[in-house]
């Protein structure tokens, strides 16, 4: 997927927090450890370092949801982190998202943290960001 691709995939899917421009995303897999795992309406970006990995971000088209694919790309996601290197995965998700949370859960993160009034939506109360980490022995 292009840069544009992804910035107007992750538009589609996320208000909170704001989406990322191509720009950004141009910029992010250009660094260090930075990788992209995609899959039809879907993608995850993440970061491997010094044995860790970040899912920076997961998106699934809305038209696209609930047919297992953020399951599939998250798989992904640990697969190749882990062959980067990565002994842990970490990620953040807003607390109230519980369609994500639920999906993390059943890939078998389990929150180790909490960033209170991380998010800040264009209206309503900020929002704490769960932190959640999976170990990737066998992912």
């Amino acid at each position: 997927m292009t840069p544009e691709a992804l910035a107007a995939l992750h538009a589609a899917c996320f208000t909170t927090p704001r989406p990322w421009s191509a720009d950004e995303f141009r910029d992010l897999l250009a660094g260090q450890g930075c990788f992209l795992v995609s899959q039809g309406q879907g993608f995850a970006l993440g970061r491997e370092l010094a044995g860790e990995a970040e899912l920076l971000t997961i998106a699934v088209h809305p038209d696209a949801r609930r047919a297992g694919l953020g399951r599939e790309i998250l798989r992904a996601f640990e697969t190749e982190a882990h062959a980067a290197g990565a002994i842990d995965a970490f990620l953040e998700v807003a607390a109230d998202n519980l369609p994500a949370i639920a999906l993390y859960q059943s890939r078998g993160y389990a929150q180790v943290g909490c960033r209170k009034g991380y998010y800040h939506p264009p209206q309503g109360p900020a929002i704490d960001a769960l932190i959640l980490r999976k170990a990737l022995i066998h992912p």
